[in-house]
């Protein structure tokens, strides 16, 4: 009687063909995964802009007068009580386009990160993504700085 030879394994076509469409899934899901990740960081920014907000409303009701953003008390800075965690992070860039003589009626503060893809615009009564007349979103940070 002769003996049956046969071996245990996969042929070398079967395991291309999986390695195919493992490579073929990546090429798919990777760039999706990205999308993600950049709206997870617009999603901070819109964290961020809606407590300055916040703040911003609390300042009215109290004071009768909107804050400007700066290092000085009554300012909005990083040690001001209220501010969300999600500004304090060193890629929330913020640029106050505020006039100044208008504070008593109405603000205008730009917010982004610079790891995300849209410009967040604060405003007393809108929270707006890419207004018109908007900061140009900027992946370096250039044009705004950060919460001082």
């Amino acid at each position: 009687m002769k003996a049956i030879d046969t071996q245990d394994g996969f042929t070398l076509l079967e395991l291309l063909v999986v390695i195919s469409i493992i490579a073929i899934l990546a090429a798919v899901l990777i760039p999706s995964l990205n999308g993600s990740r950049k709206r997870a960081f617009d999603t901070a920014a819109r964290g961020c802009a809606k407590s300055i907000q916040t703040l911003q409303g609390i300042s009215w009701v109290d004071d009768k007068i909107y804050k400007t953003i700066g290092s000085s008390s009554g300012q909005i800075n990083k040690t001001l009580e209220g501010v969300d965690r999600s500004c304090l992070e060193t890629n929330i860039y913020l640029v106050d386009r505020s006039v100044i003589n208008t504070l008593s009626s109405n603000y205008t503060i730009d917010v982004w990160d610079k790891r995300g893809t849209a410009v967040i615009t604060v405003t007393p009564r809108t929270l707006q993504t890419d207004t018109f007349g908007a900061t140009p979103f900027s992946n370096t940070g250039a044009g705004g700085s950060n919460l001082p």
